[in-house]
């Protein structure tokens, strides 16, 4: 599989897909009008253009992702933490928590998350 980074029209598409799969071309391209205002031209140039780059499949007219929510996420999180903060987790949190309270809960669930992460 290529890069899995996906541009923001080609995340509120495959959103969509995550959603509603497996699903046939046609009825995607109806609710891409719907939801995004897209032609089904252009429905069907971004299947293809995903289906080429390995992020979802498009076969016998059904769409079907190939690729997680969760795995675009945890890549689009590294390349912001790469990028943005020079991968350093501490030096995000510190801009993410400027002038932000968390809740007792928030604050518990990311002492688990930590105390998971460090086993």
């Amino acid at each position: 599989m290529e890069e899995i980074g996906l541009f923001d029209a080609e995340y509120k598409f495959m959103d969509i897909i995550w959603e509603l799969e497996p699903i046939n071309s046609t009825e995607l391209s109806k609710v891409c009008l719907r939801k995004l205002g897209w032609k089904k031209s252009t429905t069907y140039t971004m299947i293809r253009k995903l289906a080429g780059r390995g992020i979802l499949k498009n076969e016998n007219a059904t769409v079907a992702a190939l690729v997680k929510r969760e795995e675009v996420r945890k890549h689009d999180s590294e390349m912001l933490l790469k990028k943005s903060f020079n991968n350093s987790l501490p030096i995000f949190l510190a801009a993410f928590l400027q002038d932000k309270k968390l809740s007792k809960q928030e604050a518990e669930e990311i002492k688990k998350m930590i105390e998971e992460a460090t086993k």
